[in-house]
């Protein structure tokens, strides 16, 4: 009996210093000798959780539940009923989930008295109401459960439901009130917050901000969560969100290296724990800088990766053929995204990309449409990030419809805002947009002063394909070879000078003449060139023939 109860204490006293693997040795070794009683057993779930040893969890839980039955003690039964329900909702197991959200709720059926427990219930309500996509009333039935969170005094329920109220505003329109939700659970994780709400806080309140574009706020909270983290010993849940969401935000500042790894380092350890849909956003997350860096080999199989971890590889994967020169799937994948997309905060994140590969492929007017929508949708979310990607797009707009002095003013703005929020790649590819339009309005000095600024940051970044399309626009078209044309333009551009029709360079191509002419109308563009004569003429003193 000495020794159940010294390493009970052993038990207890890591579990408050928050060391998770002496108090699941010392909470397991205490049980072996003695069954541990129903507080304990949820201290030993919570950190066979922390662990990552998911299955122990559930099997403390339900321990901890029958105990606590057998003790009298209905209410604290129904919590743990709920976290079971919930973590196994979590991991996919509906039916087990939805078997113990009903014993959480009929052990309150026959109570009279109002308690706390009323409001936890109150969490799965929200998430029915989200999923049939009313987030006006999940916000409020969120709301709700605040409210009993704090007449209760309960920490627990008050943070977890007021930043799910926070994201369920932003997911309604709603972005500036459920961003100050959000502000005020991570405030109020300084109470005594259990440490399993602490992470899942963490968690919702960074991928809110990432998701509004709101920067700062996502990392400042990341660095907290890294903080956090690190405070624990041999923790291992939550970590791999926080390397996801630290990667994300390395990408931003320019340290792509360092973002890789942390990326990878993410998806090995949610796949080591089944995590696959937050693997999913990690190996994302993966596909993208190697995108950026040119290794597109890499970045397919990123995007296939985290498509079979049930994440969504766009715009990612469409921007990816973009760059192989492949329009036409681009902009049928990008089509294909948006359409079955009405949520403005994921709408914003795959405008820009439409957006430019609209433009590549000539289609100008759907391209400024996208502008317009994204400039009302910045008007709503108030974000600096938001602004900055705006402008950028407004101005590659009017630099591809002639209005280069408009699209300088836009540019200039795009330019100052990355420089503000410290995104060097978007500041540098600004830039280049920047020396296109001073070009097109005789100003080759600044041209070229703009151009060597971007090749520097690419170079730094190991941006391999802006560092080659620099080097394409390092003269003006027609000067010493340079043409900045796709591979696809190049094979139109031969068959023009060779004489053919558009309809004979479709059948050629396997295209449509529609796309046959929006290739055309982008050689004109960037050879600035008015005519077929003329583009044949090109192709001749270049020696692309």
């Amino acid at each position: 009996m000495a020794d159940t109860a010294a390493e009970l204490e052993r038990g207890r006293a890591a579990y408050a210093s928050r060391a998770w693997s002496g108090a699941h040795a010392s909470l397991t070794e205490a049980d072996r000798l003695v069954a541990l009683g129903a507080s304990d057993l949820e201290l030993l779930a919570t950190a066979a959780f922390m662990l990552g040893r998911d299955d122990e969890y559930v099997t403390a839980m339900e321990r901890a539940h029958h105990a606590h039955l057998r003790d009298g003690d209905e209410l604290h039964a129904v919590r743990c009923a709920f976290w079971l329900a919930a973590h196994l909702s979590a991991r996919g197991d509906l039916g087990a989930a939805s078997g113990w959200f009903g014993t959480a709720q009929r052990l309150l059926e026959d109570r009279a008295e109002d308690c706390v427990e009323r409001g936890y219930l109150l969490i799965p309500v929200m998430f029915r109401r989200e999923a049939a996509g009313d987030f006006a009333a999940a916000a409020a039935t969120a709301g709700e459960a605040a409210e009993i969170g704090r007449r209760f005094d309960d920490p627990d329920l008050f943070s977890l439901a007021i930043h799910a109220q926070g994201q369920m505003l932003i997911r309604d329109g709603r972005t500036r009130e459920g961003i100050a939700l959000l502000d005020e659970a991570m405030v109020g994780l300084a109470r005594d917050v259990s440490p399993i709400i602490t992470g899942l806080v963490y968690c919702g309140v960074i991928l809110a901000c990432q998701q509004v574009f709101e920067l700062r706020r996502a990392q400042e909270w990341t660095a907290a969560l890294a903080r956090w983290c690190e405070q624990q010993q041999d923790l291992v849940a939550f970590t791999g969100r926080c390397l996801t969401h630290r990667a994300e935000i390395m990408q931003v500042r320019g340290t792509w290296p360092d973002a890789l790894e942390e990326a990878r380092r993410a998806a090995e350890r949610l796949l080591a724990t089944d995590n696959r849909s937050a693997a999913g956003a990690a190996l994302y997350r993966q596909g993208e800088l190697h995108r950026l860096q040119g290794d597109y080999a890499a970045a397919e199989q990123a995007y296939r990766e985290a498509s079979r971890c049930g994440c969504e590889p766009q715009p990612g994967l469409a921007l990816l053929r973009l760059a192989q020169g492949h329009n036409e799937v681009a902009e049928a994948s990008i089509r294909r995204v948006l359409g079955e997309t009405a949520e403005q905060a994921k709408r914003a994140a795959l405008l820009p990309a439409y957006a430019e590969i609209m433009l590549a492929g000539g289609e100008h007017g759907e391209a400024r449409s996208a502008c317009e929508e994204l400039e009302a949708i910045a008007g709503a979310f108030q974000s600096t990030m938001l602004e900055a990607i705006v402008a950028q797009a407004r101005g590659s707009v009017d630099l591809a419809e002639g209005e280069a002095v408009t699209a300088l003013v836009s540019l200039r703005r795009a330019c100052q805002l990355w420089r503000e929020l410290e995104a060097p790649h978007e500041e540098a590819r600004t830039r280049v947009l920047l020396a296109q339009a001073c070009r097109a309005l005789g100003d080759e000095d600044t041209a070229v002063l703009e151009l060597d600024a971007a090749r520097e940051v690419f170079a730094e970044l190991g941006a391999a394909p802006d560092l080659a399309r620099v080097d394409a626009l390092a003269q003006p078209a027609g000067a010493g070879g340079r043409h900045g044309l796709t591979a696809r333009e190049l094979e139109v551009l031969r068959l023009v000078a060779a004489g053919k029709s558009n309809r004979e360079i479709a059948s050629e191509l396997v295209l449509s003449e529609h796309t046959v002419a929006r290739h055309l109308q982008n050689i004109f563009t960037k050879l600035r060139l008015s005519s077929r004569t003329a583009a044949a003429a090109f192709a001749f003193e270049h020696d692309l023939v």
